[in-house]
């Protein structure tokens, strides 16, 4: 659609006629002319009587008032307005907190028949949830011994599930430190403007290592606005049948350790959060289809409309029709029109 940004600068169009009116005509001082009586005689005989000189000059006249026009028109800002396009939501800022002790290689997860273990089954529910969080910016930290962030919050799904991918237990240590993985994502939080500040915190053990206690981070949050929602990893496999029963053997006591379930709800129920069980991928992905529920975007659907500047031609225009108007002048000079 086609359209005059600023519409009103069309009331400036008549300021050359207002002025050629309002103002007094410009007279030049002809006392010291010199005097030809026979100028007249001279001029139908080249054909050119002053009766017939009126044309040029008014030709120069609708010129100079096309010019005007022109530029009047490019000032009032000509362009061309695209169909309306949806424009991404700037969603929420989420951060991903993910255990990688030494307990996470315990194998009590079933997954098309087999057996794998706590941090496989946690790349492929949580890798399926990144994918899904078109519009939410997503940070990723992995934790163990030490906390540290693997990515910063960006809205590059992709590079994060790579990140979450790649993770191995061990890289951050053998203990869990639940409390410093909360404090450095509100220490992230801390530098940003996000309305909807959320920690997803997965482990399936007790904290035992790290220099903040996991209640002192959940204090922290909470004062920061950040709400954390803790989900206790810890399958159900190994529990069922002769084979879980064989299978508990091969795990030392530190594989084998218990969620401390009180702990992770008490972080969730100070900082707003909520917390959650997962026994099975089953339960692990309807966690994460909760959290849909729980935590909606705050910002309704907007639009944007692709805008094309449109001024540069009548502009040009114009200014070619200027330079060709100062020749013709020069040129009227030059024959003394």
């Amino acid at each position: 659609m086609f359209e005059f940004a600023s519409l009103w600068v069309w009331l400036l169009l008549p300021l050359p006629l207002l002025v050629r009116r309002l103002l007094p005509t410009a007279t030049t001082d002809n006392r010291n002319a010199l005097k030809v009586p026979f100028i007249d005689q001279m001029e139908r005989a080249v054909g050119q009587h002053s009766g017939t000189a009126k044309s040029p000059r008014q030709a120069r006249l609708m010129l100079a008032l096309l010019i005007w026009a022109l530029f009047v028109a490019a000032a009032a800002k000509p362009q061309w307005l695209g169909e309306p396009i949806p424009q991404q939501l700037q969603g929420r800022d989420l951060v991903l907190a993910v255990d990688l002790s030494e307990s996470m290689l315990e194998k009590d997860f079933r997954f098309n028949g087999r057996l794998i273990n706590r941090l496989t089954a946690t790349k492929i529910v949580t890798g399926d949830f990144i994918e899904r969080r078109e519009g939410d910016r997503i940070g990723l930290i992995l934790f163990a011994g030490q906390a540290y962030f693997q990515s910063p919050l960006t809205h590059d799904r992709q590079t994060v599930k790579t990140f979450l991918d790649e993770a191995q237990s061990g890289l951050a240590g053998r203990a869990t430190a639940i409390g410093d993985a909360i404090g450095l994502a509100v220490k992230r939080f801390k530098e940003l403007e996000s309305r909807q500040r959320i920690v997803i915190l997965l482990t399936d053990g007790t904290s035992n290592a790290g220099t903040l206690e996991p209640m002192t981070a959940a204090e922290l949050a909470k004062d920061y606005g950040v709400k954390v929602y803790t989900i206790g990893v810890a399958g159900d496999a190994q529990r069922s049948g002769p084979m879980g029963s064989m299978l508990n053997g091969f795990f030392s006591p530190s594989q084998r350790s218990a969620i401390d379930e009180k702990t992770l709800k008490a972080i969730a129920e100070k900082t707003g959060g909520q917390y959650f069980s997962a026994n099975n991928l089953e339960q692990l992905a309807g966690i994460y289809a909760a959290l849909d529920e729980l935590e909606p975007v705050e910002q309704d659907s907007e639009f944007y409309r692709p805008i094309e500047p449109l001024f540069q031609w009548p502009l040009l225009l114009g200014l070619l029709l200027s330079m060709i108007m100062l020749a013709l002048n020069s040129r009227a000079v030059g024959e003394g029109a």
